[in-house]
């Protein structure tokens, strides 16, 4: 599949997916969104996909934003569509089935602080900044901001940044629990990678039953503990929990084969 706003590779079954519009400080552009769930297509196709890499293209930026001038002239059906849409896509993300991690790399603001957030992890760079000035516009949030902020970071920590429109440098979004990891730039993937090989050693169902169970807490429609339980009983039914215990009781590494 080609691509022109996207670059994507799957390399030892880790996906890497950069935002690749540099001179538009990587804007999330409709365009741009659609290659982004292409690319999510592909990777869920992936047999073996142990995790998928999100960063962006050049040294200033992961995503400064949406590209505003799509904005302009919408009507409110179209607007609330569009704002669907995006929250469609990057639920996406939040709920795939394998590790998503990203790799902050400048300036993470608007739809790129919540792309940022509807990956599982977050790692940074010292040049790392986030946040969601869309008051500045006399707009707010649309992709998920509103809800992500207060899940990471705490209601009265999300309503100042949401309402001020200021921005937190990486050590800041350390502090807050936004970012895992704060590394250099040449450690930035290399770090992402590490993280997903280690996940990837473990039962790739109980990887997945991690993830669903963690946003099933956020999930209004779901009762957590009960869909743990549930989770937790439903994989008893998989060879992988056979292989677990026994290479457990054996003494040896477990080999997961995801069944």
């Amino acid at each position: 599949m080609t691509f022109e706003n996207i670059l994507f590779e799957i390399e030892n079954n880790i996906g890497i997916l950069s935002i690749n519009r540099p001179d538009k400080l990587n804007a999330l552009n409709q365009a741009t969104l659609k290659e982004i769930g292409n690319a999510i297509d592909l990777a869920e196709n992936s047999d073996g996909l142990k995790g998928l890499i999100l960063t962006g293209s050049g040294e200033k930026a992961f995503v400064a934003g949406a590209d505003i001038s799509e904005f302009q002239g919408l009507s409110v059906e179209e607007a609330t569509q569009l704002a669907s849409n995006g929250q469609a896509l990057f639920f996406r993300l939040e709920n795939f089935k394998a590790p998503v991690i990203a790799c902050v790399n400048g300036f993470a603001l608007g739809g790129g602080c919540e792309l940022a957030m509807a990956c599982h992890l977050r790692i940074g760079t010292e040049k790392a900044k986030f946040g969601q000035p869309e008051v500045n516009l006399g707009i707010i949030p649309g992709y998920g901001g509103t809800q992500r902020l207060i899940q990471y970071i705490g209601k009265g920590r999300a309503l100042e940044l949401l309402m001020t429109a200021d921005m937190i440098d990486a050590q800041t979004a350390l502090n807050y629990g936004l970012l895992n990891h704060i590394v250099t730039n040449e450690e930035l993937i290399p770090k992402a990678i590490s993280i997903i090989e280690k996940i990837g050693s473990k039962g790739p169902l109980a990887i997945k039953g991690v993830i669903e169970c963690a946003n099933a807490f956020f999930d209004k429609e779901k009762e957590g503990f009960n869909f743990e339980a549930r989770t937790f009983g439903n994989l008893f039914t998989s060879s992988d929990v056979i292989e677990g215990t026994t290479a457990f009781i054996e003494k040896r590494k477990a080999a997961f084969q995801g069944k």
